[in-house]
């Protein structure tokens, strides 16, 4: 038998087989599903040899490309890492050092860690009703400067109001709110966009705030995710029409709520929180935009393969790797990996399965897809793999994987170099925040 080797790809001449993330950047504008690419980081990848799998692998020097990149599209405005697409402190705090400023935790509990190790503002991206938390906040001066709770409901100022009178705090900055706006886009009885908020206009708008002024609560700003914008790739004219049509209709509205805002604060909102990864350079546009939130960019997974690159632009490069180790050949033109089930959030369906890309011409089996313990994969590539040989797939997500795992395997190094290190995910530092 021999002995388990990872995939390396096809070496192009005079490089060793590596490409850096400029050179996949560079290509991918012409490549979108970055095939050239993922095979010319086989070597890169070859280096988690001797580690067991499964295994996630991060590049680390992609991981720094694509943060210069969405820094580049936000073009000076803010842009707020979003956690729940990264789920891997130290890669968090490393786009922090890149240039992002702020964060946006999906739970309060999470918020809390982040402040106690020294995070100083942190937005929530949903509304909470963790009791024990908001008190655990009210009860924290240097929590309650640092964090800002998201509502968009008067139950939800209600349930703040109770739990800062239950703790008794002289002197305590006033807890801080943002008013999550529906970006939603409506045509007759059509919804383009996620269910979130019930607030939508600027008269909704106005009133919740003078619900949370009323209970002693601040209101620092609002926030607007035009997830039919942000979220969904470019697959079709009529996507792209949607999409239009949204940012139109976005640029009066967030703007009226806004200055509806101003005139029942007295000043202007501090935090006008707008956009994602897929909308960067077109949300920075809207004048009323503070800043915009961005993290899945970071590692740029499958379902980011669809977006278009606009004039100027680069594609993101794949940063995210998931290794699987072939454990069984039970026919001619198949193998068996084992392990491969993550699968994503959202609407079920092909998109959210993990995408084998090395060695290429890999593809899931369609009566059994990615499995709980074992994922047969189909393709002439498989013919030459032999039990104990690894390969290697890509999550349709970003952060989502992270929570299968207790370790990440960091990649980096310059060409031909590559050092290997682990650091834990949110499960290696046993935090689970939902």
């Amino acid at each position: 038998m021999r002995s388990r080797r990872d995939y390396r790809g096809p070496r192009p001449a005079g490089q060793d087989g590596v490409v850096t993330a400029t050179e996949a950047a560079a290509r991918s504008r012409t490549d979108p599903s970055g095939s050239r690419v993922l095979a010319g980081l086989g070597p890169r990848l070859a280096a988690t040899e001797g580690r067991a799998g499964p295994i996630l692998a991060v590049d680390l020097d992609a991981f720094d490309a694509n943060a210069a990149e969405l820094l580049r599209r936000a073009a000076g405005r803010q842009l707020r890492l979003a956690t729940k697409s990264v789920r891997v402190p130290a890669l968090i705090e490393r786009g922090l050092a890149a240039g992002f400023s702020g964060l946006m935790t999906y739970s309060l509990t999470e918020a809390l860690w982040w402040v106690e190790r020294g995070a100083d503002d942190v937005l929530m991206g949903y509304p909470t009703v963790d009791r024990a938390a908001i008190e655990a906040l009210a009860a924290d001066p240097a929590a309650r400067r640092a964090v800002t709770l998201m509502v968009d409901d008067v139950p939800h100022l209600e349930l703040i109001a109770r739990a800062a009178r239950a703790i008794v705090t002289s002197g305590a900055p006033t807890l801080r709110v943002c008013l999550d706006i529906d970006a939603s886009l409506r045509i007759g009885p059509l919804h383009l966009g996620v269910r979130r908020s019930p607030v939508r206009t600027p008269e909704q708008a106005v009133a919740l705030a003078r619900a949370a002024s009323s209970l002693g609560i601040e209101v620092r700003g609002v926030m607007f995710y035009e997830a039919q914008v942000a979220g969904i790739p470019d697959t079709s004219p009529a996507v792209r029409l949607v999409k239009r049509a949204s940012l139109g209709e976005l640029a009066v509205r967030r703007g009226a709520v806004v200055d509806a805002l101003e005139a029942e604060l007295g000043r202007r909102p501090e935090l006008v929180n707008g956009g994602g990864t897929g909308s960067i350079a077109q949300t920075r546009r809207d004048d009323a935009v503070t800043e915009i939130t961005s993290g899945s960019g970071l590692l740029s997974p499958t379902l980011f393969d669809g977006y278009r690159v606009r004039d100027g632009e680069r594609r993101l490069t794949p940063a995210a790797f998931l290794g699987l180790d072939v454990v069984r050949r039970p026919a001619e033109g198949i193998v068996t990996a084992f392990s491969g089930g993550y699968i994503a959030s959202g609407p079920p369906g092909r998109s959210r399965a993990p995408r084998p890309v090395l060695p290429t011409g890999l593809r899931l089996l369609g009566s059994e897809g990615a499995g709980e313990v074992q994922t047969p994969l189909r393709g002439a590539a498989a013919r030459g793999l032999a039990i104990g040989d690894r390969v290697w797939l890509r999550h349709a997500k970003a952060g989502e994987v992270m929570e299968r795992f207790g370790h990440v395997v960091l990649l980096s190094g310059p060409e031909g170099a590559v050092v290997v290190e682990e650091t834990p995910t949110y499960r290696g530092e046993r935090l689970t925040f939902g």
